[in-house]
Formats: C-alpha cells, sequence, structure tokens
C-alpha cells in the first residue's frame, strides 16, 4: 500500500513538537559544524587541549587493548612453534652442516694458499727449480719409501734430481718417466743423504730406517757432539744436493750418531719442487745400497751415475 502524500503530523501536538525539536536539532547541528569546521581551519591549535583530554581518557582501553594483542600473538607463536619446530629443526641442521663443510673448504683453500706461497719464497729466492709438481702418492707403510709426481721427462725432470718442499728435503727422483716420475724419499733404508749441523760443521750421513725416521750416523767417532734438538741441514757433500736445505731434527742420540725426525713429512706434503742437481762439489762419499731390480747408481751424496 503507498504512504499518503500528505506527511502532516494531524492535530497532535506531540507529533508537532516531536517534528519541530528534530527539524531545530538537525539545523543547530550543521550551524554547530559549519562553525567548528571554520575554527579549526582558522587555528588549528584550537582543539589540541580536547584531543590529549580525550587520548589521555582511552589510554588505558588502549593499553589493555595492546596488552591483549601480545597476549595473543605470543599464543600463536607457541602453537606455531610447536607446529613447525620439527621442519625448521631440520633445516637448521642442513645449514649447519653446509655451512660446516663450506668452512671446512676454506680453510683447506687458505692452508694450500699458504703452502703456495711458501713454494713461491723458495723459487723467488734465487734457485731456478726444474718443476712444480703435486705430491699424488707415498708409501706410509711399506718397508721401502716411494712417492709419485704427476711431471717426468716431457716437463724437464730427470733421474737423480733432488726433492724438496717448503720445509725441507724429502728425496731425489729414482726413476723419471714420460709423464710422472717416482721419488726415494729420505726414509728409506737406501738412501744416504750427506748432512751436517746448521749451526756448525759437524759433518754425518743420515740414512732412512723405513719407518719415518733417520739415522744419523758420524763422520768421525769419538765423543758424540749431537744434541737433541739440532737441526740437520743438507752439507752439499757429493754435488747432488744443494746446501743449507733442512733435513731432521735429532729426538735421540745413540751410540754413532742419533735418531732423527724429518721436517718434510711425505703424509702431510701436497707440493714439492724439483731441483736441478747441484755440481758445487765434488766429494765423494759411500755408495747406497739398491734395491732389487735397480741399476747400480752413485749414492745420494755422489749423485746419480753418468
Amino acid at each position: 500500500m503507498a504512504p499518503p502524500a500528505n506527511r502532516r503530523p494531524g492535530y497532535s501536538r506531540r507529533a508537532q513538537y516531536s517534528s519541530f525539536f528534530g527539524y531545530l536539532a538537525g539545523v543547530l547541528g550543521a550551524l554547530i559544524g559549519a562553525a567548528l569546521l571554520i575554527l579549526s581551519i582558522r587555528n588549528p591549535d584550537f582543539f589540541s587541549g580536547a584531543q590529549t583530554a580525550a587520548t589521555q581518557a582511552v589510554e588505558p582501553a588502549g593499553a589493555a587493548t595492546a596488552g591483549t594483542r601480545k597476549a595473543g600473538r605470543s599464543v600463536l607463536s607457541v602453537i606455531e612453534g610447536y607446529l613447525f619446530a620439527g621442519s625448521r629443526y631440520d633445516k637448521i641442521n642442513r645449514e649447519l652442516a653446509k655451512a660446516r663443510s663450506e668452512l671446512a673448504e676454506s680453510q683447506a683453500v687458505r692452508a694450500e694458499n699458504r703452502r703456495l706461497k711458501k713454494l713461491l719464497g723458495i723459487v723467488e729466492s734465487g734457485h731456478e727449480p726444474v718443476a712444480v709438481a703435486r705430491l699424488t702418492s707415498s708409501s706410509a707403510a711399506s718397508s721401502r719409501r716411494f712417492a709419485t709426481i704427476g711431471l717426468g721427462r716431457n716437463d724437464g725432470v730427470r733421474d737423480g734430481m733432488p726433492v724438496r718442499s717448503n720445509l725441507g728435503i724429502v728425496g731425489r727422483i729414482l726413476h723419471a718417466g714420460a709423464g710422472s716420475s717416482r721419488i726415494l724419499l729420505v726414509t728409506d733404508t737406501q738412501s744416504l743423504v750427506p748432512v751436517r749441523r746448521a749451526r756448525d760443521d759437524v759433518a754425518a750421513f743420515a740414512q732412512g730406517r723405513g719407518d719415518g725416521t733417520l739415522q744419523i750416523r758420524l763422520i768421525d767417532l769419538g765423543v758424540n757432539p749431537l744434541k737433541k734438538g739440532d737441526v740437520l741441514v743438507t752439507s752439499g757433500a757429493g754435488g747432488l744436493y744443494r746446501t743449507g736445505i733442512p733435513v731432521a731434527v735429532v729426538t735421540e742420540l745413540t751410540a754413532d750418531g742419533a735418531s732423527a725426525r724429518i721436517l718434510s713429512d711425505p703424509a702431510a706434503t701436497d707440493y714439492v719442487i724439483v731441483e736441478p742437481i747441484s755440481r758445487t762439489s765434488g766429494s765423494s762419499a759411500p755408495a747406497v745400497p739398491q734395491a732389487s731390480g735397480e741399476q747400480p747408481r752413485a749414492d745420494d751424496g755422489a749423485g746419480p751415475a753418468p
């Protein structure tokens, strides 16, 4: 049913007063709003006091609401932690394992760089090397002590050439193939190296014992002048090894010399230098026993036979 066109309240005074006061309140509200708007535009700081008072009035309620939100987030975080703890723990473990692997790799690279820099220092010291190569293998448990490098005759390596690391003498080239060479280590029982004490001219021979150590035999028998901790270097006698290359350190005295620990352990050596045969001395030295199947040659002190 359509509303009547005549909206007059009729003859009821209550209805008439209600309509009148409603219109009056609307007009007054519009006037007050317009006045406040003009006042806020002309003087923006006029209501700052009222705003501050209103903020202070609602601050307790806001603090309570914030505390409720924080407690709710804490509860949600705890629940989320329980739900995803397993996957996060597994992810952290994987990242930790990867980080450890990368750390070990970086440490190995740094150590290799240090060793290469030491070798470079040897090369720059005025002794031109024949080749610098990686020590690819070495015997650790056999009664014979050999090692292998990946360079041979094609790279200028020849039989009898001395081999050393940044720490000291390693051995000599026993057999140079076309692309690889076999090294007779100084710890082999058939290796004999003329040495002297680093601080004076006490001469001796360093013979391998096959167990990673050396037997030092004095040339002049009598009162043993060696002491524990003495450093032995190559004497240069025989013309194979140049003088002054570190060999070993004395660990125990014997009746005719001492036992010594080599300074350049092949098991801990990565790179070696192949040096030319030194011909600085023409002195002779005792012959070295030869392994079965090897051709007779002069000893380590005298150099390879022509």
